[in-house]
């Protein structure tokens, strides 16, 4: 098992968020169908624009840099270039975890944990949303709090990261029904159980995705 202990250069973190960026792009329409159910219907097409948009910023240098800094280049396109509220939203959340990364020498177990907390607290900090309101943070919340009790438990980092995405796939099926707190939706009262919200499919997305890229970096170094 590898042990918690175990790190990354930031040289083998560069293809994170290009895979976050390819997610985002081919669930575009998923995303948007899903939104369509109790929202405006353009979440994704609006997360694709934000997503696209960093993808053109990526491509415009010459190398794609280490997560810390393209964590950066995304929450700036999100915020930028995303209307309503998911902009912001997500700029905060990957502005928070870039800055966490950003001081550390590698990529370590503890350092995301520290880095997923921080993006949840700005979440927490700028939405007001809290569990239970159907929405985003219904994924975030167990998502944290899954990493962080398998990395306090000497869990290696591999199961550290599939127990967060294990509670983010949970935290995303829990918000089919509940009632929509926050947000257009809140306005169908009752009507909005019985459907996922489209923010919080996106943010399963991200951390599945997110994930995946580390593991994939992980275990060529463990070898």
């Amino acid at each position: 098992m590898l042990s918690p202990d175990a790190s990354l250069p930031w040289a083998a973190t560069v293809q994170a968020v290009p895979a976050m960026i390819e997610a985002i792009r081919s669930q575009r329409d998923r995303l948007s169908e899903i939104d369509g159910a109790i929202g405006d219907g353009d979440h994704g097409v609006n997360m694709s624009k934000g997503f696209g948009l960093c993808r053109q910023s990526l491509d415009a240098l010459p190398a794609l840099p280490p997560l810390p800094q393209a964590l950066q280049l995304l929450a700036r396109s999100l915020m930028d270039d995303i209307g309503g509220s998911m902009g912001p939203l997500y700029g905060s959340l990957f502005l928070a975890m870039a800055d966490t990364l950003d001081s550390r020498p590698r990529l370590d177990a503890a350092g995301f944990g520290a880095a997923l907390a921080a993006g949840t607290e700005a979440v927490l900090d700028m939405g007001g949303a809290r569990a239970g309101d159907k929405t985003l943070v219904d994924v975030l919340l167990p998502a944290r709090d899954a990493y962080q009790q398998a990395l306090a438990s000497g869990e290696g980092w591999p199961q550290c990261l599939r127990a967060m995405q294990a509670a983010a796939a949970q935290g995303l099926e829990s918000t089919r029904m509940m009632q929509a707190r926050l947000g257009r939706a809140a306005r169908l009262g009752p009507r909005s159980i019985g459907v996922l919200d489209a923010g919080a499919a996106s943010c399963e997305l991200l951390l599945r995705t997110l994930a995946e890229a580390v593991l994939r970096a992980v275990k060529p170094s463990a070898g």
